[in-house]
């Protein structure tokens, strides 16, 4: 089970096409070259659970499909069949992130509000409900309108100076990762690097999302707190709607960004947290001395944590279990195989008292208790 599990993510605006159409490419490139017997491709595959999701947003692509490249508007297609932005349209987890900060509450798995069913979309109930059936560790949603790659947070902690476009650069504990991880589409990418496109100059083609224009409500904010993964924002093209004739120039941009960026999810540290009878622990903490964001084991005890190359002090804690303590070195290379086997917790009786002084009669202990009427109310 200590296979990593990984997404791409295309078209969740139904106008930006390109993602669409390089993630059917590199399904179909995938295969073919599994086929042919490629050793780097077959390796992946044999490594690596992959998901693809062309299109996320269907009903939006076929209105921009109708009015074609030519004559598309900037926004047409953009929202789905209702009319929603779905990049908008996620519980907004990063106020309750901040406010949990503030009172040293939960750094990781945000819990949802109770009425978060009712305020998304069937295409975000839907996605929500798939990445919390994996246990995915990387991920990236394919946009357009701009060549970056962006990474969280996208939203700000104060949102007042939105309306003067003021932006503040919002990291996550995980920042150093992100931006290596964004940069390794980036320098992979044929020109996305160079920094100058579209108008726009991005150093090394990469930016934390905050600091281009706070965003709330967002799918890759979204992901980081309330699973385990560590999704990025890949804007990959100046034209939300490119014509036919620049797709094959679009894929070789993008080809080796694609596979390469799959790669990184063999790094860091990977292993089972198990019982004293190797039984995978399910829900089980990992945390990393140093770095306040946590992620838990799945259910087979499966974990991953993505970390750049250096010694790190990491610990294992499962509810009736002592935690485990360990230290160990991750290599640019492969991930390091940790694995962390727990220990009940033994819990011991209170000691009896032996009452002392004058000896009491059996009869007198015979007194009939009466049980009290349980209260009614609110149980914790």
């Amino acid at each position: 089970p200590v296979e990593p599990e990984f997404k791409y993510v295309g078209n969740m605006h139904g106008n930006e096409v390109l993602g669409r159409e390089l993630l059917l490419q590199l399904s179909e490139f995938l295969c073919e070259e599994y086929r042919r017997g490629n050793e780097r491709i077959t390796r992946l595959i044999h490594d690596t659970r992959i998901h693809i999701m062309p299109s996320m947003n269907p009903d939006g692509y076929e209105v921009a499909a109708k009015q074609g490249p030519d004559s598309n508007g900037y926004l047409t297609g953009r929202n789905n069949a209702n009319g929603v932005d779905l990049n908008r349209n996620f519980p907004d987890l990063n106020t309750l992130m901040y406010y949990s900060r503030e009172i040293s509450g939960p750094n990781h798995h945000i819990p949802l509000p109770d009425n978060w069913k009712s305020q998304v979309e069937p295409e975000t109930f839907a996605v929500i409900q798939w990445i919390s059936s994996y246990n995915f560790v990387l991920s990236a949603n394919l946009h357009g309108g701009a060549v970056v790659a962006n990474y969280p947070y996208d939203k700000s902690q104060d949102q007042r100076f939105r309306s003067h476009r003021r932006t503040v650069n919002t990291p996550t504990p995980d920042d150093k990762l992100f931006q290596k991880l964004a940069k390794t589409y980036s320098y992979a990418h044929s020109w996305m690097h160079r920094g100058w496109n579209c108008g726009d100059y991005f150093a090394d083609g990469i930016t934390n999302g905050a600091s281009w224009y706070s965003l709330s409500k967002g799918m890759q904010d979204f992901n980081y707190l309330y699973t385990n993964c560590f999704e990025i924002t890949l804007e990959l093209s100046c034209n939300k709607f490119p014509p036919e004739e620049d797709l094959e120039r679009q894929w070789m941009a993008n080809r080796e960004a694609l596979v390469a960026f799959i790669e990184e999810v063999h790094q860091g540290i990977k292993g089972i947290v198990s019982d004293e009878n190797n039984n995978g622990i399910a829900g089980a903490v990992i945390s990393v001395r140093g770095i306040s964001h946590d992620i838990t084991s799945g259910d087979m005890g499966d974990y991953f944590r993505l970390l750049l190359p250096g010694t790190y002090t990491v610990t294992a804690s499962a509810e009736g279990y002592q935690p485990l303590t360990v230290t160990t070195t991750v290599g640019p290379a492969a991930p390091s195989l940790v694995h962390f086997q727990l220990k009940q917790e033994v819990v011991r009786k209170p000691t009896e008292r032996k009452a002392s002084g004058t000896r009491v009669n059996n009869k007198a202990l015979q007194k009939k208790v009466v049980p009290r009427a349980t209260r009614r109310g609110t149980q914790r």
